[in-house]
């Protein structure tokens, strides 16, 4: 299995880009930041929630029921965005929304959400909680663990798992302190045939708000991640403190400029992965052992944050 890729097109260094889940943005603070990327160069992805849920949200954010942030989003995906699923809103959706949803994304963006993650404690989440690990662990999570997900499970109302088959190429599951993505997971995109109705996975690093964001991409570490050729999927939300309703977060801004001025190649996550997958040869079906390892380091990272909290 190849553990470091061919070089990268154009003669690019390195491959970057980030994915937003888009817990607690807002339409000014998402301009803010997806105007700051775009002068620098840096094409990523951000996921969307097609509509308001039902009921107050545990973790609200603005969905395209918002008529100018959809405009928005539509003019950030003809810049060369990519607009991505995480879950149809803010709270449970059963299937009937899912699908409708499904449908008014295509309608909005003109296809079906290539990538997505999803959100936190939606039930309708794929293969998420318990089911996102393997016996031993997964066994151990579900004691820790109150929620419960079953979006891959056909006996349920929340059951999706045909349609994100059909309709989604690519899911996000495990994030690592590393920021050099592909070195801990070299076989992205992978299939696990334990979990059928994804067609493929993929990893990201670990920025998930403005601290963790700003420390894992501190100059040295990516300098290295340069040295080493490799790929970086910046997993985070940049609705988590880069954007205090003034303006930005002065050390974001001046790493993603230094960042832009790198040879690195900035493209969302769908065309990231598609490279990654005409590098293997197709999409690689990982191994128990291998599977391990990823969900072991991915225990060994969450408790050392833990611990330094």
């Amino acid at each position: 299995m190849r553990t470091q890729p061919s070089p990268w097109p154009d003669n690019k260094a390195f491959a970057f880009t980030i994915f937003d889940d888009t817990d607690r943005a807002t339409l000014e603070g998402c301009e803010a930041i997806y105007g700051c990327l775009r002068d620098a160069g840096i094409f990523t992805t951000k996921t969307v929630w097609m509509e308001d849920g039902d009921h107050p949200p545990i973790i609200p954010g603005v969905t395209c029921s918002n008529q100018p942030y959809l405009k928005w989003l539509k003019t950030l995906q003809n810049e060369g965005f990519e607009i991505a699923w995480h879950n149809a809103t803010w709270e449970g959706s059963k299937r009937d929304r899912t699908a409708r949803l499904l449908e008014k994304f295509r309608q909005e963006f003109g296809r079906y959400p290539a990538t997505m993650a999803n959100h936190a404690s939606n039930e309708e989440s794929i293969y998420w909680g318990s089911a996102r690990f393997s016996s031993a662990t997964g066994a151990l999570y579900k004691l820790l663990s109150k929620n419960r997900f079953s979006g891959h499970d056909p006996s349920s109302p929340w059951f999706w798992g045909d349609l994100c088959k059909q309709h989604i190429k690519y899911v996000r599951n495990f994030t690592f302190d590393s920021l050099n993505t592909l070195r801990v997971s070299p076989w992205m995109p992978y299939h696990d045939p334990t979990r059928p109705w994804v067609n493929a996975w993929f990893s990201g690093s670990n920025g998930a708000d403005l601290r963790s964001f700003n420390e894992i991409l501190h100059e040295s570490s990516l300098d290295k991640l340069a040295e080493e050729g490799g790929l970086c999927i910046l997993y985070t939300h940049f609705g988590k403190g880069f954007y205090d309703g003034k303006s930005l977060n002065c050390r974001f801004v001046e790493l993603i400029r230094r960042l832009g001025r790198m040879n690195g190649w900035f493209v969302p996550a769908e065309t990231l992965l598609d490279h990654l997958k005409t590098l293997n040869g197709g999409v690689v079906e990982i191994g128990k052992k291998q599977l391990l390892n990823m969900e072991f380091k991915w225990l060994l990272d969450q408790s050392t944050r833990l611990l330094h909290r």
